[in-house]
C-alpha cells in the first residue's frame, strides 16, 4: 500500500524544443525576428507624443534617441531569452511593434510572451491579436509547450484586460514581486494550458477569418464571445 502523500499527476517528461528565429506569416501581421533593420520603424512607432503611455510598464525605454534604440533592437536580436520579434503590418510593410517569448523553460515546458511594445496604430487591432495567435500556435502545435504565460504590472489595466480577451487565465498577484525602475511592481499571472489550446485556436481561427468582419472591418464577434465567456 503506498504511504505516501499525493504528489500530482503523472506526465510526459520530454523536454520540449527551443524557439528558433523565423518568421511567421499572418493574414494581417508577419512576426520576424528583431533585427536593427526595423529600429528606425519601430523607434517612430513607439516614441510619439504617447511614448511615456506605451513603454510605462515596461522594464526598459522610452528612449533618449534613435542611436540608443537601436543599440536596443542590436542586443535584442542576439539575445536567446528574452527572444523578440518584429510585428509587420502587412498593409504598409513597417514594423509596427514588437513581443517576445521569454523565461524560456523547455525541461518543464513552460514559456511566456512579453515585452509587448506596440505602437497605437497596431493596438487593438486585428494584426494584434494575430500576434499572439502566431506566437500560440507555434509554441503549442510545433514546440510541445505545455503553458503559455502571459505576466503583467498589476496596475497595467490594459494589458490585464488584453490577457484575458487574448483567452488566458487569471491565477492570481505575485506581491511585492519586482522592483521596475524605482517603483514597486505586484504582478498578475496568466496562463493557457496545452489542454485549453485545441478551443482557443479554433476560436482564434474563427475570430480572425474575414467572414466575422463587416465591409469597414468591424468584428461581428468578439473573440471573448467566441471562447465563451462574453466581454469585449
Amino acid at each position: 500500500m503506498e504511504t505516501h502523500a499525493y504528489v500530482g499527476a503523472p506526465v510526459d517528461a520530454t523536454t520540449a524544443r527551443r524557439p528558433e528565429r523565423r518568421t511567421f506569416e499572418g493574414a494581417y501581421v508577419r512576426l520576424e525576428p528583431l533585427s536593427t533593420a526595423h529600429a528606425r520603424d519601430l523607434f517612430e512607432a513607439t516614441h510619439g507624443a504617447d511614448k511615456d503611455a506605451i513603454w510605462r510598464y515596461l522594464f526598459v525605454g522610452p528612449f533618449e534617441d534613435f542611436a540608443s534604440f537601436e543599440k536596443y533592437c542590436a542586443a535584442g536580436a542576439q539575445a536567446q531569452d528574452p527572444m523578440p520579434w518584429a510585428v509587420i503590418d502587412r498593409r504598409s510593410g513597417k514594423a509596427a511593434g514588437s513581443l517576445s517569448l521569454m523565461r524560456i523553460e523547455p525541461v518543464h515546458r513552460v514559456v511566456e510572451v512579453g515585452g509587448i511594445t506596440y505602437g497605437s496604430a497596431l493596438q487593438r487591432t486585428t494584426g494584434s491579436t494575430e500576434a499572439i495567435y502566431l506566437l500560440a500556435r507555434y509554441i503549442f502545435d510545433d514546440l510541445g509547450y505545455r503553458r503559455f504565460e502571459w505576466k503583467c504590472n498589476d496596475l497595467n489595466a490594459p494589458s490585464r484586460s488584453a490577457a484575458l480577451r487574448y483567452g488566458f487565465s487569471f491565477e492570481g498577484v505575485f506581491r511585492q514581486h519586482m522592483i521596475v525602475k524605482g517603483r514597486n511592481r505586484d504582478t498578475a499571472w496568466y496562463s493557457m494550458l496545452d489542454s485549453e489550446w485545441p478551443a482557443s485556436k479554433t476560436a482564434y481561427e474563427a475570430w480572425l477569418d474575414p467572414s466575422n468582419f463587416d465591409a469597414n472591418g468591424r468584428q461581428l464577434q468578439s473573440l471573448s464571445a467566441i471562447l465563451g465567456y462574453g466581454g469585449i
